[in-house]
């Protein structure tokens, strides 16, 4: 049965998105026979080999559930009962986890506002502070987010130096990764030079937002953490026991760069929504577009109209703020019917 519905193609998630065709078809082709649960089976082997392959040989891959949940396990892989995340006040798991990590980690979370959603060395060095204070919570983990909340992008350099600053302190390096094919796409990067060469020790790779169904996974590359992923997945409720399904669609997306070509394409949609937005007068970029992102400033009256005919997210309203998010399945006639449309209500 169709669900009819008054909306076009949605720019207010690529959450919203269906599943690729190839991810599609990865889940059929595992859905043959019976095969070892908990992930003992051969799709998740091959995961395995695609994880080494893409992020080198020591790199280990745990398939998850949802976005949340791979952040929670690879958290509190690095965390201790009194320590603390340095990360920047717009990200994810600060505005968007409804208090998971303080809730389920017990940990503080030690935000720092940013012009951009970027953190940057001297932003955790401020924050240093209380290092072997008694009386403070100790900062252990720096969790950015790539691509971040406000769809800017993380160079290797700048990722490599918040490494090395966080090493230096002795903290640890987490990468929410939920876009971060979105990133290495605009970056024109492979995925190993964002992570293992800039010196990440756990990341969350998303595949949902890349086209995937429920499917997330936490990469670990520090060794010494990788012992306790097993039971810390187990006892996070992020353990599948029909785990060949999640592991046919993360392999299927490293296969001949699969994540690549619809991280690729999502970017080019939203830099041709930001490119038409632009160019109708009393509508202005709030950021940079580095991602399948677009902050866009339109008059009040303009987004009610539009809203009537295409969903996408008011971001702070005081300031006539929107997000608009492209996807892999987003086409050019959908960007021109919406441009049509904004046109159009900002002459009403």
């Amino acid at each position: 049965m169709l669900i009819d519905t008054p909306f076009s193609k949605s720019f207010a998630s690529d959450n919203h998105a269906g599943v690729h065709p190839a991810v599609l078809a990865a889940i059929t082709a595992a859905n043959t026979g019976d095969a070892p649960a908990y992930g003992g089976d051969p799709w998740t082997a091959d995961f395995d080999t695609r994880v080494h392959e893409t992020f080198g040989p020591a790199a280990a891959g745990f398939p998850v559930l949802n976005g949340a949940g791979a952040n929670m396990v690879g958290l509190a892989l690095m965390l201790g009962r009194y320590d603390a995340i340095i990360c920047a006040a717009t990200a994810h798991i600060a505005t968007h986890e409804a208090g998971a990590a303080e809730r389920l980690l017990g940990v503080k979370l030690l935000t720092v506002p940013t012009g951009d959603g970027k953190l940057t060395p001297a932003d955790i060095t401020r924050r240093l502070d209380g290092l072997g204070n008694p009386h403070e919570s100790q900062p252990k983990v720096v969790s950015i987010s790539q691509v971040t909340e406000l769809g800017t992008v993380y160079s290797p350099a700048e990722l490599t130096a918040l490494a090395d600053t966080a090493h230096a302190a002795g903290l640890h390096l987490h990468v929410d990764g939920a876009r971060l094919a979105n990133a290495a796409a605009f970056l024109d990067a492979d995925l190993r030079t964002i992570t293992t060469d800039a010196g990440v020790d756990v990341f969350s790779f998303g595949g949902t937002k890349n086209g995937a169904l429920a499917a997330e996974a936490v990469i670990v590359l520090n060794p010494a953490f990788q012992e306790g992923v097993p039971f810390l997945r187990r006892q996070s409720l992020q353990l599948a026991s029909k785990m060949r399904f999640i592991s046919a669609q993360l392999t299927a997306l490293l296969t001949e760069d699969l994540w690549h070509a619809n991280a690729a394409h999502a970017n080019s949609m939203a830099r041709r929504l930001a490119d038409g937005l632009t160019a109708i007068p009393g509508v202005s970029l709030a950021f940079p577009v580095q991602s399948n992102a677009v902050f866009a400033r339109i008059p009040a009256p303009a987004v009610e109209e539009l809203m009537r005919r295409h969903q996408f997210h008011y971001w702070d309203r005081e300031n006539d703020l929107v997000r608009l998010m492209t996807a892999f399945d987003t086409a050019p006639e959908h960007v021109a019917e919406f441009l049509d449309d904004a046109r159009r209500a900002t002459k009403s």
